[in-house]
């Protein structure tokens, strides 16, 4: 028979989602990693897994203690009960309250306490699977776990299919997260690497390639917030005659984010952009109802794009339904979580360029915003705009918000939406103004 072993990225029990609206505040729990951690222990019961790994950060912070327990505890006792293993290993956000939970855990095996490495064995002959875990033996840790470890240093260690469970910090230099490099991580030795940490998972498949390792981050088993989106769950490994067969995500999320690309070229009216925003939410929510397991609720974060005027008074009237469901679904809350504008006037933008009046400054500046990623223009743009976004950002009666991203990505696309909602008021006014002159 061959060795299924679910794995599970970062959980954070006992945080809820950011940027719900009004009608969802209530329902966090539904929506977050207590109901993801119970989509996961109900899958891996029907699939009949032999094991459920856990690669760290389960819990959020020690003040989760007692609702994490109640919440592993009962899906454990559940999965040991159907005859599944649960091991994992604790990251920097439950390095003190996951050793003192896996002492109160019957059934839980904490691997690498401590910070040294340790092994579990399923399965029996060519399918037998070693797992090999650590664990944050503090909040910090500034070296590589991987620094003069042997894996096959044992005798008949390297017999069957090695795995490496880590919660770490890839090729980030100066991490104080475990900092660990591809090129260690491909040359332990290990079949595949199973990764905690970074909650946007890999592109995993069961096919490693010439120097490179098998496996990588799994993300989050469900979206925090809107930029944690796209899809979410755990990944489902299957062992068979001495090899890893297959290594598949399954998507179980309660809650979706999603971006999606409203394109208003050739709208009429702003009455018009609804039909198409439920044209393309009719094809995305059939994919969702496709999985096993669909989403609870779907966050939009919309951008509008295309050639219009009508930006803006699209942005008006879809955001006065920002706190009620738009879904072509009943089954299925959905909402927008945030509108962005990224459209460009009917007329070319390099012409408008030209010209030696603000419009023509801002579209210039649009211009360089949508440059290569490493063009200077764009870069000192986007440096100058941190400058005077971070101390708004770090303001102290911001604390008890989600912190806000001051990366590129997020720079440009806050400079991109208020750039183009204000090219397009200008433009809107100076041909008001050319009315009105041509009636004098």
């Amino acid at each position: 028979m061959p060795v299924q072993i679910l794995a599970v990225g970062d959980m954070h029990l006992g945080r809820q989602p950011a940027r719900l609206p009004a009608a969802l505040a209530d329902d966090g729990a539904k929506l977050g990693p207590a109901e993801a951690w119970e989509r996961c222990v109900r899958l891996a019961i029907e699939r009949q897994v032999d094991a459920v790994v856990l690669a760290g950060d389960l819990v959020e912070r020690e003040d989760d203690f007692f609702e994490a327990y109640r919440q592993l505890r009962t899906g454990i006792d559940r999965l040991t009960g159907a005859g599944i293993r649960v091991a994992g290993v604790a990251g920097n956000h439950d390095v003190a309250v996951l050793p003192r939970l896996a002492d109160e855990l019957e059934g839980f095996h904490l691997l690498g306490r401590g910070g040294t490495w340790e092994s579990v064995t399923l399965g029996t002959g060519e399918d037998r699977v070693t797992l090999h875990g650590w664990s944050f033996p503090s909040r910090r840790v500034t070296t590589s776990p991987l620094a003069g470890h042997d894996f096959h240093a044992n005798e008949g260690a390297a017999a069957g299919v090695q795995l490496g469970l880590l919660h770490a910090d890839r090729d980030a230099r100066d991490s104080h997260y475990a900092p660990v490099r591809s090129a260690e991580l491909a040359g332990a030795g290990l079949d595949a690497w199973l990764l905690g940490h970074i909650h946007r998972p890999d592109a995993l498949d069961a096919a490693g390639t010439a120097g490179r390792y098998t496996g990588g981050y799994l993300g989050s088993i469900t979206g925090l917030h809107p930029g944690e989106h796209g899809a979410r769950g755990p990944w489902l490994l299957t062992v068979e005659a001495g090899r890893i067969q297959s290594l598949e995500q399954q998507c179980l999320a309660p809650l979706h984010w999603a971006r999606v690309d409203l394109d208003l070229t050739g709208l009429e009216t702003a009455e018009q952009a609804r039909t198409r925003l439920l044209q393309q939410l009719r094809e995305l929510e059939a994919g969702l109802d496709a999985r096993p397991l669909p989403p609870r609720a779907l966050g939009l974060r919309l951008r509008l794009t295309g050639a219009t005027t009508l930006a803006g008074e699209v942005a008006n009237q879809l955001d006065g339904h920002r706190e009620e469901s738009i879904a072509a679904s009943p089954e299925r809350f959905t909402f927008i979580e945030r509108i962005l504008a990224d459209t460009r006037p009917p007329v070319d933008l390099d012409e408008l360029a030209r010209r030696q009046d603000h419009a023509g400054l801002l579209a210039r500046r649009l211009r360089d915003l949508h440059r290569p990623a490493d063009d200077p223009d764009r870069r000192a743009l986007i440096e100058r705009a941190r400058d005077a976004l971070a101390p708004v950002a770090d303001d102290a009666r911001w604390q008890g918000l989600p912190a806000a991203a001051l990366n590129e990505e997020a720079i440009a696309e806050h400079l991109i939406d208020t750039g183009s909602r204000l090219l397009e008021r200008l433009l809107a006014e100076t041909d008001a103004e050319t009315d009105t002159e041509a009636g004098a």
